[in-house]
């Protein structure tokens, strides 16, 4: 079990020079898990990428849901009160708290590519490629 956000899943679901990586991570580990943070990060996701005309709204809503279909009955409640103190004592923004504070909480890490958060908590948040050797390390 790991903790995801939304840049994961958009290389997951959205083509891209990441998507195999995603999907080997995927492969490797299928049980994901995100706070209901991610519908709305998401969802500005696919809104960028259509406003940047690298898709349709149409293509859009197929990804949506997907991700829908994928991901809503993975969602986990985060502690609020938790994460407003990680981000306030941390000096991270309260979305990046709510990730972290969820895989504390399910005692897992969070992958995800935003590098200063993996540099800011190295116990806690690795990126895919780090989990991905990890696990091959355990194979």
């Amino acid at each position: 079990m790991i903790v995801v956000d939304a840049n994961i899943i958009a290389y997951l679901l959205i083509n891209g020079d990441r998507t195999a990586e995603a999907r080997q991570l995927h492969e490797r580990e299928p049980e994901w898990i995100v706070p209901p943070l991610w519908q709305h990060e998401f969802l500005n996701v696919l809104a960028t990428l259509v406003k940047q005309g690298g898709g349709t709204v149409a293509d859009a809503l197929e990804i949506w849901q997907l991700a829908q279909i994928h991901l809503v009955d993975r969602e986990e409640s985060v502690a609020m009160s938790e994460a407003l103190k990680l981000a306030t004592s941390a000096g991270i923004s309260a979305y990046d708290a709510q990730y972290l504070t969820l895989a504390s909480a399910l005692g897992c890490v969070l992958v995800t590519e935003d590098k200063r958060l993996v540099q800011k908590f190295p116990d806690s948040a690795v990126t895919m490629q780090t989990y991905l050797h990890r696990m091959n390390g355990m194979s």
